[in-house]
């Protein structure tokens, strides 16, 4: 079992930060009998919640309609595309109602767990005591979980630069965007101003984005956001940017200057723990500012642990919900659990999406693997009466000596929902045999993943 909890501290566990990792900790830790508060200074649900992947998701439908609406003439529906307006106000209010929902719902889950809620800002007195506000609470343990925030470049006129959490508040839409970054955010952000009708252009300083992904993918998916008319400037970055009335002049490396309503800068995101008090205790912050912790989420004081975006692991929901289960066992259940943080799923939500688990066809190589490619690219069945230019990719990386699938990558429609599926597979260490004995569901795309039969390299 894990270390007995003491009666002398008002809590058995502070957490601080109510995001995703750290309501799961605190609930699990909770139902394990221990006396848990959550301090937390914003909004319940943390990033994922209130200024990430659930309204991104939303916007991403909303983003979507107007294809839909064009791709109804080939079923037979007579859709006036002249007389459609799209009302952006209507959709961000709709997002801020579900999301007071969603907070309402995390706010519910913790208090029928019996956590204490505390609002405010905190920070750490000593190794055992935090200060919110003019109160003072103690616990035998401190778990920080205050995940990440954007961040923009020191360049002139960062003032005029937005990030994705203004993006989600936005007031109206503007004629013209430059989305700056080459991550997740600014693809998915990229298609969703291009959805919604906005001239957009991405920068990214890099030959291409989406640097860690798999290069068909990344080939793939640039030809795929140039269809849909987004306009992608590589090898290029903002010098700076100057206000001009209601449009910004933004000066780029390579001399062009441009001429727009927004700016939006989707370059990274940087560990939040300011004024926490921290390294005056003696926690230790790496290189690039996240909270250094061994594999067990323990920083160098031993009453205080760490999870999610803050430590620097991947900056997903679903790892820090599992980071929050592992750990509050460790510390309340029986002592024991580990992360494992290979084949983890993952999609970005450009159009169209991307769907990804296991290892990239470069990573294998670089790991030695002699492999087996199996791609396919084909135009979805949805669109052959529609006449939409656009084309899925579905991709297997296996290891030829084991047969065993390393990788399976997708781009097109629902890539998630397929993805998800497909990453119980490679977990198990499914073969390709394997593969080729699973009957397909027909017709579907991801019926592909199934029939592959022939390595293309």
């Amino acid at each position: 079992m894990g270390e007995a909890v003491s009666d002398q501290q008002d809590f058995d566990l502070i957490v601080i930060g109510a995001g995703s990792g750290g309501v799961r900790l605190a609930r699990m830790s909770a139902q394990r009998g221990a006396r848990v508060a959550v301090v937390e200074s914003r909004y319940l649900g943390g990033t994922c919640v209130n200024v990430g992947c659930v309204p991104k998701k939303l916007f991403v439908y909303g983003a979507h309609v107007h294809d839909e609406l064009e791709d109804a003439a080939g079923y037979g529906w007579q859709v006036p595309l002249d007389d459609v307006r799209f009302d952006w106000p209507k959709l961000v209010a709709n997002k801020n109602a579900e999301i007071e929902r969603l907070n309402g719902i995390y706010g519910r889950l913790l208090e029928n767990a019996g956590v204490t809620i505390i609002e405010g800002t905190a920070t750490l007195a000593d190794d055992h005591t935090v200060v919110v506000g003019a109160k003072s609470y103690t616990a035998k343990h401190i778990t920080v979980a205050t995940g990440s925030w954007p961040v923009v470049p020191d360049v002139p006129g960062k003032e005029c630069i937005l990030t994705s959490n203004e993006m989600f508040y936005l007031p109206q839409l503007p004629k013209q965007a430059v989305v700056w970054g080459g991550g997740y955010i600014a693809v998915e952000f990229a298609g969703i101003l291009a959805g919604l009708g906005v001239e957009t252009t991405l920068l990214y300083r890099g030959d291409l984005f989406l640097r860690g992904f798999d290069g068909d993918v990344r080939r793939f998916t640039e030809q795929e956001m140039r269809k849909k008319g987004i306009n992608l400037k590589f090898g290029v970055t903002i010098e700076s940017v100057e206000a001009e009335n209601a449009h910004y002049r933004v000066q780029l490396s390579n001399g062009e200057i441009m001429e727009t309503g927004l700016v939006m800068a989707a370059t990274g995101r940087r560990a939040l723990v300011d004024g926490l008090g921290l390294t005056d205790l003696g926690v230790q912050l790496s290189a690039s500012g996240h909270v250094v912790v061994d594999d067990h989420f323990q920083t160098a004081v031993p009453s205080i642990t760490a999870l999610g975006d803050v430590i620097g692991t991947p900056q997903l929901t679903p790892v820090a919900l599992a980071q929050g289960m592992v750990l509050s066992r460790r510390l309340f259940g029986d002592g024991q659990g580990d992360m494992d943080y290979s084949a983890i799923p993952t999609a970005v939500f450009c159009q169209p999406n991307i769907g990804t688990v296991g290892l990239t066809e470069e990573e294998a190589r670089e790991a030695g693997h002699r492999l087996r490619i199996y791609r396919s690219e084909f135009r979805p069945m949805k669109y052959t009466l529609s006449g939409r230019d656009e084309r899925s990719l579905m991709k297997l990386v296996v290891d030829d000596e084991t047969d065993k699938v390393l990788g399976a990558h997708m781009v097109g429609p629902d890539a998630g929902e397929i993805t998800q599926g497909l990453a119980v597979a490679i977990k198990a260490g499914a073969t390709k045999a394997q593969f080729d004995s699973t009957l397909g569901i027909h017709p579907t795309s991801a019926e592909e993943f199934v029939t592959m039969r022939e390595p293309v390299a």
